[in-house]
């Protein structure tokens, strides 16, 4: 199949199946498909509809968003995860309002360099807003060139990219690379998936080395089953009245700038801190426990509930944090786990 081929059965197969109607593509700007192609990074796009809405009436342009503070920023990212994307996003608003008059850059040197774009994700934005020859190559375009090509590798390996990326860059046209891009993206995620594709009606279908073989299980090859190492955590939960107590995570981890509940990684410290401050421990009680994954390791969670009848006591200690109002919340950002744990009083109204 030449070159040529293989892209017109995808912008023909885009014409016909591709998705044109999320949020991201009505009006298009160069701002808003930034956006997306931020929040699409290591997520599915059903997951990112919601709060891309969302992030579009809170800051529906840089100015808005440069004028933000993290802390809204990351209350409208919340629950969405991998926070380190909501931070870069409010840095390169900072730089873009600096450097580029709050104009998003259209030239592909500039773009690159704001904090967490890179190659692929700047080929996205140029490609899928302004038409650009620019090709990508996200999960789901690797998957479908390993198989349509018979390649013996995994997606993470690095050799193997460099040749997929010769491959990528000599197969997208320079005219409709929009269309391309959007259509390579959409086949992967609604037809070449990853467990059970739907080969019968892939346009590629003919001379796909890996359809033709009925190998798709083997290709990628897929890694060797990661064990995630296991963490410990205990939440101190004081509720007073609507309100609980939150502190912001000054640690470099994955929660940073997020507000917390205070957190141990062992119950002695977390009693020893409820003594320190005087807090009746016999008051304590120990919540259901559960788990929150991440992409590294599972976090195993030990909420521990005090009921607070009187604060004065709690204020001399000069611990810094907020009241948080259950009925009022403040404009902050909370850790999925922590959201979880609130919904649970306001669902129960206790």
């Amino acid at each position: 199949m030449t070159k040529y081929f293989f892209s017109q059965l995808i912008i023909n197969w885009y014409h016909k199946h591709g998705r044109k109607n999320l949020p991201w593509q009505k009006n298009k700007t160069l701002y808003k498909i930034w956006i997306s192609e931020i929040m699409l990074q290591q997520t599915q796009v059903k997951f990112v509809i919601p709060y891309f809405q969302k992030f579009m009436l809170y800051f529906p342009d840089i100015n808005t968003l440069n004028q933000s503070t993290l802390d809204n920023i990351l209350y409208v990212w919340s629950g969405l995860g991998y926070y380190n994307r909501a931070k870069n996003i409010h840095r390169s608003a900072k730089i873009i309002t600096k450097e580029y008059n709050g104009i998003f850059p259209n030239q592909f040197i500039n773009v690159i360099k704001l904090p967490g774009i890179g190659r692929s994700t700047a080929g996205a934005i140029l490609s899928l807003s302004l038409n650009f020859h620019y090709p990508i190559l996200d999960g789901n375009v690797k998957r479908i060139l390993i198989r349509y090509y018979g390649i013996i590798s995994s997606l993470t390996d690095k050799t193997t990219e460099k040749k997929l990326w010769n491959i990528i860059e000599s197969i997208t046209p320079i005219h409709h690379t929009g269309q391309f891009n959007q259509g390579m993206m959409d086949l992967g995620s609604l037809i070449c998936t990853r467990i059970k594709p739907k080969c019968k009606f892939c346009p590629l279908n003919i001379k796909c080395i890996i359809n033709i073989k009925k190998e798709w299980d083997h290709y990628p090859i897929k890694n060797t089953k990661k064990i995630y190492p296991k963490k410990t955590s205990y939440f101190i939960v004081i509720r007073y009245k609507n309100n609980f107590w939150l502190t912001k995570n000054t640690k470099k981890d994955i929660w940073k700038n997020l507000f917390c509940f205070p957190k141990f990684d062992d119950e002695k410290k977390a009693l020893i801190w409820l003594k320190e401050k005087k807090i009746n421990i016999n008051t304590s009680q120990k919540m259901i426990s559960f788990t929150h994954k991440f992409s590294h390791f599972i976090l195993y969670i030990q909420p521990i509930f005090i009921q607070l009848t009187n604060i004065l006591n709690f204020h001399q200690y000069n611990i810094e944090g907020i009241w948080y109002d259950l009925k009022n919340p403040q404009y902050i950002g909370l850790p999925q786990p922590v959201q979880k744990i609130l919904d649970i009083f306001k669902k129960d109204n206790v």
